[in-house]
């Protein structure tokens, strides 16, 4: 039963495989390092465009915003961003006019909640 050429033959096969898994893995971290590194950078400019449309007031209240709810901020900092890109701002947002637009997008988003309880008989109640 052991045919030393068939033997051989699975050898090179497993060799090429761990080859394939071994460049594949290092092509994959190659990747995900050049996109981590494109992440970061993109970042890093979104955060000094910001510091440049944003008063120093204005930054902290906004990284206070981000360290509670993430999601909102990043929303924050994108209508920020596109107005500043549109022309729609002249000079640097102050705190007064970053919390006037907190409020606009609050109002925009509430969510109205509605709680409704459902009560289920116990098969153990008498109705008697």
């Amino acid at each position: 039963m052991d045919d030393p050429e068939l033997e051989a033959i699975r050898q090179r096969r497993m060799q090429e495989l761990m080859a394939q898994r071994g460049l594949g893995n290092q092509q994959n971290s190659e990747q995900q390092a050049a996109q981590e590194n494109a992440k970061r950078e993109a970042d890093e400019q979104r955060q000094m465009m910001l510091s440049q449309i944003l008063s120093s007031q204005a930054r902290e209240r906004l990284a206070r915003i981000a360290l509670v709810k993430p999601e909102k901020a990043r929303g924050v900092e994108d209508v920020i961003l596109r107005a500043a890109q549109m022309g729609q701002i002249a000079e640097k947002v102050s705190e007064d006019k970053l919390i006037s637009l907190l409020e606009q997008i609050n109002t925009q988003t509430t969510k109205q909640t509605k709680v409704t309880i459902q009560r289920r008989r116990s098969v153990l109640e008498d109705d008697d």
